[in-house]
């Protein structure tokens, strides 16, 4: 089982500390050294992040739905695995990177100028319909109105 995560871990402990473009963290493994030293232990240790974070992201899924925190465990979940797995470590690095470009987009004055607007515009024609529909009905529910 190729986790991609047994070359950058051998790279920490070489000593080659490299640290990413954006200044992140080294990818790789982030077990205890006497896990990393023993190849089976780390191989089951792989394993078991893998079950708990997997666990953590049906988890997550099973709450979208549902009422619960369901993105937020997901990314519990992915976080889980990035202790680990250097894909899940990419994935969360990217996610951070869209969230981030995503919360500087909405705080640009020009964009929130706009969302003002078109919600402003929004609660107006809602206000405007609610009412017309008392003015015409009084304040009976839709299904109680008799025509």
């Amino acid at each position: 089982m190729n986790t991609g995560s047994d070359g950058a871990a051998d790279a920490v402990a070489d000593g080659d500390d490299t640290v990413s473009d954006s200044g992140a963290k080294p990818l790789g493994s982030r077990a205890p050294g006497f896990i990393q030293e023993r190849r089976a232990l780390h191989l089951s240790w792989q394993v078991g992040v893998f079950i708990v974070g997997l666990a953590v992201v049906v988890a997550g899924i099973i709450m979208l739905p549902l009422p619960g925190p369901g993105w937020l465990v997901i990314f519990g979940g992915m976080a889980i695995w990035a202790t680990e797995f250097v894909w899940a470590q990419l994935v969360l690095r990217w996610t951070k990177r869209k969230v981030t470009e995503a919360t500087q987009r909405a705080l640009d004055p020009r964009v929130r100028r706009r969302n003002i607007i078109l919600t402003t515009v929004g609660l107006v024609i809602i206000a405007v319909l609610v009412g017309v529909y008392v003015w015409k009905f009084g304040l009976e529910m839709p299904w109680n109105i008799k025509q």
